[in-house]
């Protein structure tokens, strides 16, 4: 196939740019991705006691909102905050509101837990008496997940819908779904994506009594894969209609798959059928085929279950030759957020003709027939794809281009 069968109109990555625990903006965190340096670290947040490693973000307590938005002061929304500061993503988006209208420019950040570390510090200030949350507690712009969207909808004077999606692990990734469909609808002209997701005991807990957290940092389709490492980031992008003209180095979308396994509330298809479907739509709604792909950012929790499957629905699509590799090594598996962080790692990859390193392996799990890089390499990337998988069968697959 052509781009010119494709079923979708491209969009432009005007701006973009992620915060994680291997750095604040792009120059971070492609530097981190050059130095194949892991963020991970022993967990020593907060009053967590668990034997395992995490992608914690430097400088998340320190950061302050601006005054007229106290009421939404959270862990959740100063990481937001923090995000915002990084690559002049702000300004970009001003200047854009300016062209389109306040009003025409779309908010839809995806999440999974948002503010509920707020929420677990109020506890411990219950009345102890009635048990009354404390009176200045306010749920609806902390814990509530559309707070980071209404936040960022506020913070950045924006005036169009603003939507929060919250399907796990693939709520950042489908959120570039939902803007899309709104600028084909001719509902906006232009829309801020992006997932933000932040430590809270819940999670490390949650993931901790599910088994599913490893003592060391992850490695995603190494032999001795034991569980994730779970991170925090917040990654933000300003997609547009394509303008007539366009420079070598933008990045644009051009493809979206999406599918449900409908098979198990926390487990994958064992076959990755899902995963397969929302890769191939993708791949579809671009009119490529699988060759044309040069890399793909795998999901690549470092659980036994989920890469044994993703691995089965790459091969089954691409074959054993495309290079892949999971960038969760380094970050972490940043939950709610990783879908969108991942789309900033993409884009740098094809900035920088960069197919970046899955780290911490030992050894490479010889049944995953995959061509896994454990070494960056360089080489000129035109068309990328990222895998975001989540609880509950969701699945989203983005391909990104070079206008080049």
């Amino acid at each position: 196939m052509s781009l010119s069968t494709a079923s979708m109109r491209p969009l432009l990555l005007k701006e973009f740019t992620a915060t994680s625990c291997i750095g604040r903006g792009r120059e971070q965190t492609l530097r981190s991705l050059l130095e194949q340096r892991s963020g991970l670290n022993a967990c020593a947040f907060e009053t967590v006691d668990l034997d395992t490693h995490i992608g914690e973000v430097a400088g998340v307590d320190a950061t302050t909102l601006p005054a007229e938005f106290g009421r939404f002061d959270c862990r959740n929304n100063r990481l937001a905050e923090l995000a915002l500061r990084q690559d002049d993503f702000a300004a970009a988006v001003e200047e854009s509101a300016a062209r389109w209208g306040s009003g025409r420019i779309g908010v839809f950040i995806g999440t999974s837990t948002a503010g509920i570390l707020q929420t677990e510090l109020a506890y411990r200030e219950r009345d102890p008496v009635t048990g009354a949350l404390p009176a200045n507690f306010e749920y609806g712009a902390t814990h509530n997940s559309f707070s980071v969207a209404d936040f960022l909808r506020r913070r950045l004077h924006l005036e169009g819908p603003a939507v929060a999606v919250s399907c796990a692990c693939a709520s950042s990734a489908k959120v570039f779904g939902s803007a899309r469909r709104m600028i084909e609808a001719n509902v906006i002209d232009a829309a801020v994506v992006g997932g933000v997701d932040s430590l809270c005991l819940t999670t490390l807990y949650g993931f901790h009594s599910l088994q599913l957290c490893s003592a060391l940092p992850c490695r995603p389709f190494d032999t001795a894969r034991d569980g994730i490492s779970i991170g925090e980031a917040a990654a933000f992008a300003l997609l547009e209609r394509v303008p007539d003209g366009l420079n070598s180095d933008d990045v644009l979308l051009l493809g979206i798959g999406e599918s449900s396994d409908a098979y198990h509330i926390s487990a994958p298809h064992p076959e990755g059928h899902g995963a397969r479907r929302a890769m191939q739509a993708a791949l579809s709604a671009a009119g490529l085929e699988p060759g044309a792909i040069d890399y793909i950012n795998l999901h690549g929790t470092g659980t036994p279950s989920n890469d044994r499957a993703e691995s089965l629905a790459v091969t089954a699509l691409f074959g054993s030759d495309t290079p892949c590799s999971s960038t969760k090594g380094a970050t972490g598996h940043t939950l709610g957020a990783a879908g969108a962080l991942e789309a900033v790692i993409c884009a740098l990859a094809l900035r920088q003709g960069l197919m970046p390193a899955g780290l911490n392996i030992t050894e490479r799990d010889p049944q995953l027939n995959l061509n896994y890089l454990t070494q960056n390499r360089r080489a000129a990337l035109k068309l990328v794809l990222s895998n975001s998988f989540g609880f509950g069968g969701v699945n989203c697959a983005l391909l990104l281009g070079r206008a080049a």
